[in-house]
């Protein structure tokens, strides 16, 4: 239980605002911290290098007069007052390139100079040179100066301690600690209750999704937001209305499917019932038999709507394309539903180009698409509707067209119309045709489309045209002569 309150989403949230927190506060302490710290004594060091020029010229001049010890240590507290740094002036002797004792100093009363003194060594070869040392055990700027410049017999060693910059650097570290605790406080407050909020609503998918697998396509999750977690519900809501759709839809077709078979199957038992026990004359016989041939041939059609949709799911509808004269299939499929429009009181017309359309597409597929809708224009059609067969080719691409003048297809049954066993009226049905002949014409780069007003009603199967059938070069050659 732990191992999965530890792997759970809110904590990770949790973690991850604190992680992310910590991270900044760490940037900032060791970038900030140590840039503050150059910064302030970058600083400090050039204004006791200012300070200190402007005073060497007054000491050379003092020097040059030949004060007395006595006089000296008042020049230099004087000066050291002026630069508000501690000025101690060293001898070094002729030959030699470092300081070698120590001439005055602004605090001889105070603890002596000690250390390397690398800061003065450098200014004995003659020039002005900066910088930090650890002088009576604390950090210290300091600043020599030779006296006279480039032959210097004193170095005007200035030196300010850099205690002040050491507490400011420290006080601006324990603010920046205080405020990273404050800022990971509130980072975990804030990421526990984003957390919580988050995992409530995934906690509500989690639950919807199981009444999902459990049946239930009714409750819908709630939409609280427009972010990404409100655009999963939506679409987690509109997965669920598809599939309560389609469980209807499963319901309606197996209802539609019993009784598709139910009455061919009682019809047949019947039939043959009569035909054992009775014996009809010629005529009745004749009229059984075509009766039984009928039930047979939608007990056929059934299962082989349902073969066709097992093949579609399984992805194993075979396809062999080729090009396809769509003017000879038509004409083809016409000749074949000849009688059934005829028995219906319709008119079933072919009109095709003088250039007949060639599509690429399989041939056997594409008449399965055409009886399809030539069936449906048929039967869902008043008797005596006229019905019209169109080729024709258009943007690269050829075309044909079922059109009937019969009532309309209302909004709402063509919004649903290609929808798995879905049947938009009374007459009998697996609901399963216009859906196979759709995913038919897409596996071969097609597409069925319907439109539909008051008295008129199309359904295009576009296909991809085939490229035209090269000329052999000697006939070209003959033609060109």
């Amino acid at each position: 239980m732990g191992m999965s309150r530890l792997n759970s989403v809110r904590s990770r949230l949790v973690l991850l605002f604190f992680l992310i927190t910590a991270a900044a506060v760490g940037v900032v302490y060791l970038y900030v911290v140590p840039q503050l710290e150059s910064n302030l004594t970058a600083q400090k060091l050039s204004r006791l290098e200012n300070s200190s020029t402007a005073q060497t010229a007054r000491l050379q001049r003092a020097l040059d007069g030949g004060l007395s010890q006595a006089q000296i240590g008042t020049l230099l507290r004087r000066v050291a007052q002026l630069t508000d740094a501690r000025v101690t002036l060293l001898g070094v002797r002729s030959g030699e390139a470092r300081p070698s004792f120590v001439v005055g100093d602004s605090q001889f009363e105070g603890e002596p100079l000690i250390g390397q003194l690398a800061v003065a060594s450098g200014a004995a070869k003659g020039g002005t040179v900066a910088g930090v040392e650890s002088l009576a055990g604390e950090r210290t700027a300091e600043v020599a100066v030779p006296v006279p410049a480039g032959h210097p017999t004193w170095i005007a060693l200035f030196s300010a301690s850099l205690d002040e910059v050491d507490d400011n650097v420290a006080l601006i570290k324990r603010q920046i600690l205080i405020a990273g605790g404050i800022a990971l406080i509130l980072a975990l407050i804030a990421g526990f209750y984003a957390a919580r909020a988050i995992s409530r609503r995934l906690g509500r998918l989690e639950s919807a999704a199981q009444k999902l697998a459990d049946g239930d396509f009714v409750t819908p999750i709630p939409v609280d937001s427009s972010d990404e977690l409100g655009q999963l519900a939506r679409t987690f809501n509109e997965m669920q209305r598809r599939l309560a759709d389609l469980d209807r839809a499963r319901k309606q077709f197996i209802a539609n499917a019993s009784h598709e078979l139910r009455t061919p199957i009682f019809s047949l038992g019947g039939f043959v019932e009569l035909l054992e026990d009775e014996d009809p004359d010629p005529e009745a016989r004749a009229e059984f038999v075509h009766t039984m041939r009928e039930q047979i041939d939608r007990l056929t059609k059934l299962t082989t709507d349902l073969l066709d949709l097992s093949k579609l799911d399984a992805g194993a509808l075979e396809m062999a394309p080729r090009s396809v004269p769509l003017d000879a299939l038509a004409r083809e499929s016409a000749r074949e539903f000849g009688p059934i429009a005829d028995q219906r009181g319709s008119r079933l017309e072919v009109r095709t180009p003088s250039e007949p359309p060639i599509a690429r597409a399989d041939p056997d597929r594409v008449r399965q698409i055409i009886r399809i809708l030539l069936d449906n224009a048929l039967s869902h059609t008043p008797e005596g509707t006229k019905v019209t067969v169109t080729t024709y080719n258009t943007n690269s691409r050829a075309e044909l067209t079922v059109s009937d003048e019969g009532p309309g297809i209302p909004k709402r049954i063509r919004e649903r119309m290609f929808d798995r066993f879905y049947t938009g009226d009374s007459v009998s049905g697996s609901g399963l045709g216009l859906s196979i002949a759709r995913e038919i014409a897409q596996r071969m780069d097609g597409n069925i489309a319907v439109t539909s007003t008051k008295g008129f009603t199309a359904f295009t199967l576009d296909l991809p045209q085939a490229a035209p059938p090269a000329v052999p070069a000697g006939i070209a050659s003959e033609a060109q002569a």
